[in-house]
């Protein structure tokens, strides 16, 4: 769907529908919406006087102008209490309309004003960003394999600006949402492909594509090129896939910062996790197409950091593998050697997640990172422990870890900081080896963080744990899909733009 922004009066704007809000206990509106009221005849503020409209947060009534004004319908969406509203309700209330007028008969072009630059007094550059990003990630749609599409029916929706003063921070606002929501549906796609299209060449490949497409540097090695620089960790949980390992590395490098320390974000990419010889269960094992979701949010992350053309270096790797069960998988009980020389004993081949990631983050020390993320959908526990609400946060330095939160919390892609104890180490010593993959269930969300953070090389580092919110079951509101989430994209633009 196109989205554009225009100056101009919206109750004189000629679409199928015009979109317009209203805060809950307002009783004679106001601004556009007032305007439109005023136009209709008081309609609006006979439909408010009705009760059949309060104004409460994701609500909506459809009106019918009978040629009053050029739009041939209204649609009222309801933004909640004034004094709550926030840029994340913004993005809930553009997502709403979207959602609601991909349904409706008839509309194909629409247009809305920016919900909250008025008298919500919003920052309009952000809330302008939160309506172009409601308003996209609304109407994704993954139905590449189904032979009848359903159409989503929208074909543009225009942000009419009234302000001649705003329209330069409504286009802003406008572009870096746009940005940053294609970017989620380039991630949405690639979670949601199934495992035997995306093998880890086959991720690699895309990636290269898409940092081509918007400058990008990409660089991809192979097994042989890895097996020589001793990253055997990561290769050992290849061995038993017919599917070659895949190293990715992406480089966003704008003119006059080619040379500063880059902020390094590190994505798991395994493209399909049977557990290897530690078989998961059969029922639930369709799910592991998304196992690469950490990488997917990296991928994403770098497409709208390269459009936005952010100015700091950053790079993005993903560790593309995919981990099966043959003749020659690696076992339990196997030590195995990364390309730091420290060794790692195998206790299950179902704890590969931070195998690979180990050989990522010693990989990365050789970019003098400023600061390295990396993301990974590593354990279930996570989803026991915080439900599919927000990630897990671990880090062993301070100010990335509030950098983290702020971004979090501006991004609404939400995490939660979990303990790094050094006696989170005890459950992970190994009698054979200088560490095993696994420490048991005990306490196994931040020993699992302690193992990587055994393979970091002297640089600030935090780990996030997605594997609850990569997958979604159900919708969980207008701008979230069932299937594959996009989560994380947002909050790794919203960082690398803040540090």
């Amino acid at each position: 769907m196109e989205i554009r922004v225009v100056q101009g009066n919206i109750a004189q704007f000629e679409s199928d529908c015009i979109v317009v809000n209203l805060f809950e206990g307002v009783s004679a509106p106001g601004g556009a919406t007032g305007a439109v009221d005023q136009a209709l005849g008081g309609a609006i503020t006979r439909l408010i006087a009705s009760g059949d409209f309060t104004g409460k947060a994701e609500s909506t009534a459809l009106l019918y102008t009978d040629d009053k004004i050029p739009a041939a319908r209204v649609l009222l969406v309801g933004l909640g209490q004034a004094e709550k509203l926030d840029r994340h309700g913004v993005r809930r209330a553009a997502a709403v309309a979207a959602k609601t007028l991909a349904k409706t008969g008839g509309v194909e072009n629409y247009a809305t004003i920016v919900h909250g630059a008025g008298i919500a007094g919003l920052d309009t550059a952000q809330a302008s960003q939160s309506v172009a990003e409601g308003t996209l990630l609304a109407v994704y749609q993954a139905t590449q394999y189904k032979r009848e599409q359903k159409a989503v029916g929208l074909s543009s929706c225009t942000v009419v600006e009234f302000s001649q003063d705003k329209l330069d921070e409504v286009t802003a606002g406008v572009k870096r949402g746009e940005a940053i929501a294609r970017a989620v549906h380039t991630t949405r796609d690639l979670v949601s492909e199934p495992p035997n299209v995306l093998f880890p060449v086959e991720l690699a490949a895309r990636a290269r594509q898409m940092a081509e497409e918007v400058g990008l540097k990409s660089t991809v090695l192979g097994e042989a090129a890895m097996r020589e620089m001793g990253m055997n960790i990561l290769l050992a949980v290849s061995k038993g896939s017919a599917n070659e390992a895949q190293f990715l590395i992406l480089e966003h490098a704008p003119a006059g910062h080619e040379d500063e320390q880059p902020l390094v974000l590190a994505g798991k990419g395994i493209t399909f996790d049977t557990g290897g010889i530690s078989l998961k269960a059969g029922a639930e094992m369709w799910r592991m197409k998304n196992d690469m979701g950490g990488a997917g949010a990296v991928i994403g992350a770098m497409e709208a950091i390269g459009r936005l053309n952010l100015p700091r270096r950053v790079i993005g790797v993903a560790a593309c593998v995919e981990n099966m069960p043959d003749g020659l998988a690696f076992r339990p009980a196997d030590i195995v050697t990364g390309m730091t020389g420290k060794t790692a004993e195998i206790i299950s081949t179902d704890a590969e997640g931070r195998l690979v990631l180990a050989d990522a983050l010693a990989y990365v020390a050789r970019f003098n990172p400023s600061a390295v993320v990396d993301l990974a959908t590593l354990t279930g526990a996570v989803g026991i422990a915080l439900g599919k609400v927000r990630g897990g946060l671990f880090s062993n330095n301070e100010a990335l870890q509030n950098a983290l939160l702020a971004a979090s919390e501006a991004s609404g892609e939400k995490l939660w900081p979990f303990p790094m104890d050094e006696e989170y180490v005890e459950a992970i010593k190994s009698d054979m080896a200088e560490v095993k993959n696994s420490g048991g269930r005990g306490g196994g969300l931040s020993s699992s963080a302690k193992f990587l953070e055994h393979f970091t090389e002297g640089y600030p580092w935090a780990h996030l744990d997605i594997a609850n919110m990569v997958w979604s079951d159900m919708e969980k509101g207008a701008e979230i899909p069932k299937g594959a989430t996009g989560y994380g994209v947002r909050l790794l633009v919203e960082l690398a733009s803040a540090i």
